[in-house]
């Protein structure tokens, strides 16, 4: 880039092509698309609920909240705090049923 005391630095021509989406946001944009992310996160909260799971999280959130002290603990500490473990402990047969919607989505859209 050369300058000059008369001119500003002449810019370096920018790629003005549309950057295309990545595979893992094509295959977000067709989950929101055809509703099934909707439906996808609908059924996690159901068996998230029948495994019993949620009451863990929220025991585990009240359990912390009695150690601090209510008046000393913000959303965001119960979030930073909880979600590690609360992302450790979903069952393992929840995963796999969601991950098998997945490929099935995935396989009938043809992406």
């Amino acid at each position: 880039m050369r300058t000059s005391i008369n001119r500003p630095p002449t810019p370096e021509p920018e790629d003005d092509r549309e950057q295309q989406p990545t595979f893992q946001e094509t295959i977000n944009i067709k989950l929101i698309e055809s509703g099934e992310k909707e439906r996808l996160k609908e059924l996690l909260r159901e068996r998230l609920i029948e495994c019993g799971w949620k009451d863990e999280m929220k025991a585990l959130c009240r359990a912390y909240v009695r150690k601090k002290g209510r008046n000393n603990v913000s959303v965001d500490d119960l979030v930073q705090v909880i979600t590690p473990k609360g992302r450790a402990s979903v069952p393992d047969s929840v995963k796999a049923e969601l991950l098998q919607r997945i490929r099935t989505f995935l396989a009938s859209t043809a992406i």
